[in-house]
């Protein structure tokens, strides 16, 4: 009994040891929106996490929590996203599997959202609205 003990014990200890790695190679990321619509964004999910709203033709800051991404970017690294554009009062939402755009180093995940449902994932320390940016902030076309 006491070697099945000592046994169970080893075991555990040894599965924290590979959660708690598993969990250096990680980080939590805000999430912000940049929509590039002349449509309203009422909601967003990103996976099972929270994303915000968004005016049209707005850009905002990282300020909704969060998503778990990995440290270093890898080819293949998708999100699931949703989000839901109503028309009147009537909610509509779209689901997207999204590929991030690769990144040197760990930022806020930011969610463009364009004109046809087309939606891009990009990784940065820079606020949606800046130039700075990877991708410019949205434009009002003019009438």
């Amino acid at each position: 009994m006491k070697f099945f003990f000592i046994s169970m014990m080893a075991h555990c200890l040894s599965a924290c040891a590979i959660a708690e790695s598993a969990q250096l190679n990680t980080y939590n990321a805000s999430i912000g929106i940049v929509n590039h619509t002349n449509r309203y964004i009422y909601a967003t999910r990103v996976g099972s996490d929270a994303g915000g709203h968004a005016a049209r033709y707005s850009a905002g800051i990282a300020n909704m929590c969060c998503v778990t991404l990995p440290l270093q970017w890898h080819s293949g690294l998708s999100l699931m996203v949703q989000w839901d554009m109503p028309e009147g009062t009537r909610h509509i939402w779209k689901k997207k599997e999204v590929i991030v755009e690769k990144y040197g180093k760990p930022g806020s995940v930011y969610l463009h959202f364009f004109p046809n449902d087309e939606v891009r994932i990009v990784v940065t320390d820079w606020v949606g609205g800046s130039l700075k940016h990877p991708i410019q902030p949205p434009d009002e076309p003019s009438n």
